[in-house]
């Protein structure tokens, strides 16, 4: 479904000369060197989380915020069922 929007969207752009072509580049599965924010992620996750026991999404978030430095934002809620 991405690639076909991605395709359509490029089309539309080439078409109508407006708008930012998007170009894509997949990176290997297997090579997390190749992506800046793994070393992040995994200096991260060796802080956050417990070696032998489960930690609630609420302490995980705050535990995240608190390496990161970032503020807290409660998770997003939807009012009424949406199918």
């Amino acid at each position: 479904m991405v690639r076909t929007w991605i395709r359509d969207h490029n089309l539309t752009v080439k078409q109508s000369h407006e708008g930012v072509r998007i170009l894509p580049f997949q990176l290997p599965t297997q090579s997390p060197w190749l992506n800046s924010i793994e070393p992040k992620w995994v200096h991260g996750k060796r802080n956050v989380v417990e070696r032998d026991g489960v930690l609630s999404a609420h302490q995980l978030a705050s535990r995240v915020c608190a390496y990161y430095g970032c503020s807290y934002e409660p998770h997003l809620t939807l009012s009424e069922k949406v199918s």
